[in-house]
């Protein structure tokens, strides 16, 4: 309808709408090329609801492709798909890796926390006895002012009350600055409340806050701030909120309750850490097949081309 290429490796139906270019006899990477090739031709933004792109347009486009002897070089094409994709998969395996990501197997602990989440003992807890809001340092600058990628000494995210990036759009010098990590931040002044947890290096700049776990003088670990994020955003992430009618900042917020998994009258800190770990592999575990998989197709497809 818009002109949008896509290459297709599997069986699909199409209405008349759409054009199809069979590719039974060209190699797989040099399809994926010539897809792309096609897609930033005809992709263009020329096409819309008022305007469909349709088969009669596919034929009058003009691509630009490498040449051998005066004809499509597959082969290069190939491989330099290939050698692309290796480089991608590779730098997500190393990720995987360095993540702890790639093993996707539930330790019992994290078994038994899915097995028992819908017969867990849940209570209540109003946030300011959980959490407290961080004092931070103004700085002396204004969104509109600073760079929004990492320039020279600009390199320290800042935190305002966009929900785009977890809210971190700006950069700012480190020198004198709150520098924060591994708390919670939430928006004061937004059409959207939606907390975050930040596990990298930021400061506030404004509009926005950051709060941290004082219960108990327990120092709560990345996971268990992850799970206490969710249940704080079913109680400020709410559609009711808007900037015309603004939830307020932490005055507010503190006040609110929030509902944890309870075990001896206290937040079960060894439930929220499995859960939240449990998750994070069933989420990931379709990846690392993905990853283990395609490197095998790879491994077998250049073994072809030499």
């Amino acid at each position: 309808m818009f002109g949008s290429a896509k290459y297709r490796n599997y069986k699909y139906g199409g209405d008349d709408h759409i054009a199809v270019v069979h590719t039974e006899k060209i190699p797989n990477g040099a399809v994926k090329f010539i897809t792309s090739a096609i897609h930033k031709t005809s992709y263009t933004g020329e096409f819309n609801y008022g305007r469909n792109f349709y088969a009669k347009n596919a034929d009058e486009l003009n691509i630009q492709l490498p040449i051998k002897d005066k004809l499509p070089d597959f082969d290069f094409m190939n491989s330099f798909i290939t050698e692309i994709e290796t480089e991608r998969i590779t730098e997500l395996q190393a990720y995987l890796s360095a993540t702890g990501l790639k093993d996707y197997e539930l330790t019992e602990g994290e078994q038994k926390a899915i097995d028992k989440y819908d017969n867990l003992a849940w209570e209540e807890f109003k946030l300011r006895v959980l959490f407290e809001r961080i004092k931070t340092k103004k700085l002396p600058f204004k969104a509109k002012d600073l760079p929004k990628e990492i320039t020279g000494k600009y390199i320290l995210p800042c935190l305002t009350s966009s929900f785009n990036n977890q809210g971190l759009n700006y950069f700012a010098p480190k020198d004198g600055a709150t520098i924060l990590k591994n708390v919670i931040s939430i928006p004061s002044n937004s059409d959207v409340y939606r907390a975050y947890f930040q596990s990298n290096e930021f400061t506030v700049l404004s509009d926005a806050y950051a709060i941290r776990w004082i219960f108990n003088g327990v120092k709560l670990l990345p996971n268990q701030y992850l799970f206490a994020v969710q249940c704080i955003n079913k109680v400020t992430d709410l559609s009711i909120y808007s900037y015309k009618n603004k939830l307020g900042g932490w005055n507010v917020v503190k006040n609110k309750y929030i509902q944890l998994p309870v075990k001896n009258g206290k937040p079960d800190y060894e439930i929220m850490n499995n859960l939240i770990s449990a998750i994070q592999k069933l989420v990931i575990k379709d990846m690392v097949l993905y990853v283990e998989r395609k490197n095998k197709e790879l491994s077998k497809q250049k073994e072809t081309n030499v």
